[in-house]
C-alpha cells in the first residue's frame, strides 16, 4: 500500500484552515466595507468602493443607537462584575477545598445551562415585574449574571486550580492571613486568566438579544434595538453599520487576548522589559 506523500497532507490541512478562516473572517469584511459605502455606489454594479462615508453610522446613531450602545456597556460591566464577585470565591473553593459533592456541585452549576432561556423567560419577566425591575439595566444584569456565572465559577476554578498550592503556603510561613495570601500571591497570578474570563463574561452579556428583548421595552440594549429597530430599515447599508458597531467589542476582545497570549505579544512584553 503506497501511502500519500507528506505534503499532502499538509496541504490539506491548511487548506481547510483556509476554509474555516475564510468563513469567519469574509462575513466580517463586507460588514465593515458595505457599512462605510455610500448609497450610489452600494446600488450600483460596483463591486467594491473608493470613497467611504460615515452616514450610516451616524443615522443609526441618531436613531438611539448611542444609548443602546452606552446601555450595552453599562450591563455588559455590571454583568462581569456581579459574576466576579459572586463567582471568584465559587471558584476558589472549588479549587482549593476538598468537601463531599464537589464534582456533584460541578455539574449541578453546569446542569443550569441545559435549560432553554425561553423556557424561563415568561417566569423570569413576572418575578422582575414584582420585584420592580422590569425595563431596567440592573434587572437584564442579573439577568445576564444568571447565564455567565455557571462559566465564571468553572472557569475561575481551573485558573485557580493551576496555581501552586506551595506559593499560598510559603505566604502564611511569612506570616500573611489567608485573605492576604489570596489578596498578594493568588490573585495576581490569576491575573491574566481572570481577564480573559471576564472578557468571555462581558462578550456574552454583549452579545445577548433575547432576554433583551423580553426583559426591556424602552432600556434595550444594542443587539435588542437592531433586532427591532435598526433591520426595520429597507436600507441595508444601515444594517451593515450595526452589524460594524457590534463587533466593535468582540474584535477589540480578540485583539487584546492575542496581543498578551500569542507569541508577539510575549515577544512585545519582552521587548518592553529590555528597553526598560
Amino acid at each position: 500500500m503506497i501511502s500519500a506523500p507528506a505534503w499532502m497532507g499538509d496541504i490539506a490541512r491548511y487548506a481547510f484552515l483556509a476554509v474555516l478562516v475564510s468563513w469567519i473572517l469574509v462575513p466580517l469584511g463586507i460588514s465593515i466595507v458595505y457599512a462605510f459605502t455610500p448609497l450610489d455606489v452600494y446600488y450600483s454594479d460596483a463591486i467594491l468602493s473608493t470613497t467611504f462615508t460615515l452616514d450610516h453610522v451616524r443615522t443609526l446613531w441618531v436613531l438611539g443607537a448611542g444609548e443602546a450602545f452606552l446601555r450595552s456597556v453599562a450591563v455588559g460591566a455590571m454583568t462581569v462584575g456581579i459574576s466576579f464577585l459572586l463567582g471568584l470565591p465559587g471558584g476558589y473553593a472549588l479549587a482549593r477545598y476538598v468537601f463531599p459533592g464537589r464534582d456533584a456541585v460541578k455539574l449541578a452549576i453546569i446542569a443550569t445551562r441545559m435549560f432553554p432561556i425561553i423556557v424561563i423567560s415568561v417566569s423570569l419577566l413576572k418575578t422582575f415585574f414584582a420585584l420592580g425591575l422590569n425595563d431596567t439595566l440592573v434587572g437584564l444584569a442579573l439577568a445576564h449574571t444568571a447565564m455567565a456565572l455557571p462559566f465564571v465559577v468553572i472557569i475561575t476554578g481551573s485558573i485557580f486550580g493551576g496555581i501552586p498550592r506551595e506559593l499560598e503556603e510559603a505566604g502564611m510561613i511569612f506570616g500573611l492571613s489567608s485573605f492576604m495570601v489570596f489578596l498578594r500571591i493568588t490573585l495576581p497570578l490569576a491575573a491574566p486568566g481572570l481577564a480573559a474570563a471576564g472578557m468571555f463574561t462581558f462578550l456574552l452579556s454583549w452579545n445577548e438579544v433575547f432576554m433583551a428583548s423580553v426583559l426591556t421595552l424602552v432600556n434595550r440594549t444594542l443587539p435588542a434595538f437592531i433586532l427591532n429597530s435598526a433591520f426595520a430599515t429597507p436600507i441595508e447599508p444601515i444594517r451593515f453599520a450595526a452589524a460594524f458597531m457590534l463587533i466593535l467589542p468582540a474584535w477589540y476582545s480578540c485583539s487584546w487576548l492575542g496581543a498578551t497570549s500569542l507569541p508577539c505579544g510575549r515577544w512585545r512584553r519582552g521587548e518592553q522589559r529590555w528597553r526598560a
